[in-house]
């Protein structure tokens, strides 16, 4: 049996309070600072909106962790600058070159491929700052681990090591592990990293960041498997960006080897594992289970 998010807990209320805070600590983390034109690039993504489901995350696990959530805020930005940064980055036309992203424009489109790269630059680097420098009041070696978080999945062994992956595999069939490589490392690594440093803050036990690992994991891949569904059954209009980006790159989706039953049953399959082991947090989890739920449902 896996737990069940109590129902006394409204999901929507909280998404919606979470996402304001988040949204408000967005746009006051770029200031006004020069050059204008690289803050406006940089703002121009990072503001575009979307699910922000990175930063609730890293807020979430800190709560959870018994940890005042305000002090997640700075490390909750950091996620989301490092998710800007491999969208604008991603969209290039080196990479996937796509147009549209959250609806409009992509960064290129709009600032040229030369800014693109720089913003996403200064993203990443930015995230680093957020932590390091902007994260008053919480303990020097809990930032250092965050840090490191932040290191391992914005690199090699984490995004950037998936990216490449991805792109090598791009034309021609490969196995389900190999699959599972690309995702665990350009998908989950990130969100690995957001659910383990909010947990860190708040100065976790190796129990339960255990169990959030795995959790991590979890959610991860059925993220990436309800994207690739919805790359093939969803419009551009829907989903903010172009549909059937995979299909015309010829990439090897979890639709096109299992099938989209199939996938969706292995997405709710693990779902239904990562919520299974924080069932000792039950109460104080439910943000995290709701959230679950909401990568399996969402339609976009």
């Amino acid at each position: 049996m896996t737990p069940a998010v109590s129902t006394a807990f409204d999901f929507t209320a909280y998404l919606e309070a979470a996402r304001w805070r988040v949204e408000t600590a967005l746009d006051g983390s770029l200031g006004p600072e020069r050059p204008e034109s690289l803050r406006e690039a940089m703002r121009y993504s990072l503001l575009a909106g979307g699910k922000r489901l990175r930063p609730i995350l890293t807020l979430a696990a800190c709560e959870l962790a018994g940890g005042d959530a305000d002090l997640a805020m700075p490390t909750a930005v950091a996620m989301e600058m490092i998710h800007t940064m491999s969208l604008i980055h991603d969209d290039l036309p080196a990479m996937d070159n796509d147009d549209l992203r959250r609806g409009r424009p992509t960064n290129h489109k709009v600032y040229g491929e030369a800014k693109a790269i720089l913003a996403g630059d200064a993203l990443l680097t930015r995230a680093f700052e957020m932590v390091a420098l902007r994260s008053p009041g919480v303990p020097p070696d809990r930032l250092l681990q965050v840090v490191g978080e932040l290191a391992l999945a914005s690199g090699a062994p984490g995004l950037v090591g998936g990216q490449v992956v991805d792109l090598e595999c791009e034309a021609r069939q490969v196995d389900l592990d190999t699959l599972e490589y690309i995702h665990l490392h350009k998908t989950g690594a990130l969100l690995r990293a957001c659910v383990i440093s909010g947990a860190l803050i708040a100065g976790a036990s190796e129990e339960l960041l255990a169990s959030l690992r795995t959790y991590a994991r979890g959610i991860g891949l059925a993220f990436q498997i309800i994207d690739d569904i919805l790359d093939v059954t969803a419009s551009s209009d829907v989903l903010g960006k172009t549909a059937g980006k995979d299909l015309t790159a010829d990439k090897t989706t979890y639709p096109k080897l299992l099938g989209l039953e199939e996938s969706r049953r292995r997405a709710e399959a693990l779902v239904c594992e990562a919520k299974a082991v924080l069932a000792p947090w039950t109460t104080k989890a439910a943000p995290l289970l709701a959230l679950a739920d909401y990568i399996t449902s969402r339609d976009r």
